[in-house]
């Protein structure tokens, strides 16, 4: 058992979203945490996620479309919901495992040209970077890792 704070963040089909919030995890968590991305089920990886990010400097093209089994929720020391689906269907919780919601809108439901779709996903993609970043500074701040 490792001494890393483990964060699980966790979508509907663990395609976008959720894809996104790992790989920004690991891009600014460094060592002090362990980051994992799971699905309630799974949907593969979105392939405007993957280049969106690239964009950003940042390669989920590894990450697996992975869905939740009892080991990661036993490991995880915090389960992040990002999208109301899963916060709603989000399986019970150890007792000491927290749980935080993050009410993201799903980019790959956005409708319009290649363009403006792509750029949804750019919005999606800062504003996840934001979150993440906030999340990661407040659980050093607190001594949470």
């Amino acid at each position: 058992m490792s001494n890393t704070f483990n964060i699980l963040f966790l979508c509907t089909g663990n395609s976008c979203r959720s894809q996104m919030a790992e790989g920004w995890a690991k891009f600014h968590g460094g060592d002090d945490f362990t980051i994992q991305s799971a699905g309630i089920e799974t949907h593969g990886k979105n392939p405007r996620a993957i280049a969106v990010m690239q964009e950003a400097g940042v390669d989920i093209s590894q990450q697996q479309s992975t869905k939740v089994d009892d080991a990661m929720l036993d490991q995880a020391d915090l389960v992040v919901t990002v999208c109301g689906h899963a916060d709603e269907h989000c399986p019970v919780l150890p007792a000491d495992t927290k749980k935080e919601h993050w009410p993201l809108e799903d980019p790959a439901k956005a409708q319009g040209s290649e363009q403006e779709i792509m750029d949804q996903f750019r919005t999606s993609r800062d504003d996840i970077e934001a979150r993440v970043k906030q999340l990661l500074q407040r659980l050093k701040q607190t001594g949470n890792n």
